[in-house]
């Protein structure tokens, strides 16, 4: 009794736990192909001769079917499969993984440090790209430029100029196929003077003005004082020897002559 109870134990609990098998086919696939995936049990399930089966994709539930129809697969199809018997949800087989090949997709362009670029700075342009296998090969153009520019998953430009403006773009490859992401564009601002840098020098500019000024009013020819003009009224010194008073009568006898001559008031008087 206890043996037979053991076997019929057995029979219920090894059969879902280890008779359960996904199958794949194929199991690498590149995306636009088809793929059938496929669950079955390799026990006879006495209480469901024909049981449902639950599928699950990286542990979640989605769907419910014997087998799985993928036509054309996409990218998002890759994951790791299992199945289980509805009722017995907790017993899932064990997981295979589907894994699709695809060229690159979503391919961007981001550019570092973000803002305004101004000449004299330099800026990074990144590639970015969902491909499996993944990029093994990127190339850089700027529109209306036939030779590439650079190759790399990174550009840089540095000390950039006005001239460096204009469309950028990248070409992600693998062997699967390429891709180019959107454009973008690059704005090259002139070099601009910080409003700190401006005040400062509109300060300099005007204490050397004022110490100019300062130094021309202290090394300047100083103004001559003017005196007031002070009248002096001379008075002869009689005992100064280089003074001798003047009298015309010691000095000549003939003042006395021209002395006695009458005196002519007009031009018609007759002297």
């Amino acid at each position: 009794y206890c043996k037979r109870l053991l076997n019929d134990i057995l029979s219920v609990l090894i059969p879902f736990h280890l008779g359960l098998q996904v199958k794949v086919t194929p199991a690498t696939v590149t995306e636009g192909q088809k793929v059938t995936l496929s669950c079955s049990t390799t026990c006879t399930l006495s209480d469901n001769p024909n049981p449902t089966y639950i599928w699950y994709k990286n542990g979640h539930v989605t769907t419910q079917s014997n087998s799985l129809f993928l036509n054309p697969v996409s990218s998002e199809d890759a994951g790791r499969y299992s199945c289980a018997v509805e009722g017995h949800e907790d017993l899932p087989s064990a997981e295979e993984t589907l894994t699709v090949r695809y060229g690159p997709k979503s391919t961007s362009v981001s550019v570092s440090p973000s803002g305004e670029i101004v000449e004299g700075s330099s800026v990074t342009l990144t590639c970015s790209s969902d491909a499996n296998p993944p990029v093994d090969k990127y190339t850089w153009y700027k529109k209306n430029v036939t030779s590439p520019k650079a190759s790399g998953q990174s550009y840089s430009i540095t000390n950039i100029i006005s001239e460096d403006r204009g469309e950028y773009y990248c070409e992600a490859q693998n062997g699967r196929g390429s891709r180019n992401s959107t454009a973008l564009m690059i704005i090259v601002a002139g070099k601009q003077t910080s409003v700190l840098t401006t005040a400062v020098g509109i300060i300099v500019v005007v204490l050397v003005l004022i110490l100019v000024s300062l130094d021309s009013c202290g090394s300047g020819d100083p103004q001559e004082e003017v005196m007031p003009q002070q009248t002096h009224s001379v008075h002869p010194d009689p005992n100064s020897d280089t003074y001798t008073a003047l009298n015309m009568k010691t000095r000549s006898p003939e003042y006395d002559t021209l002395a006695g001559l009458p005196h002519c008031h007009s031009l018609s008087d007759r002297c």
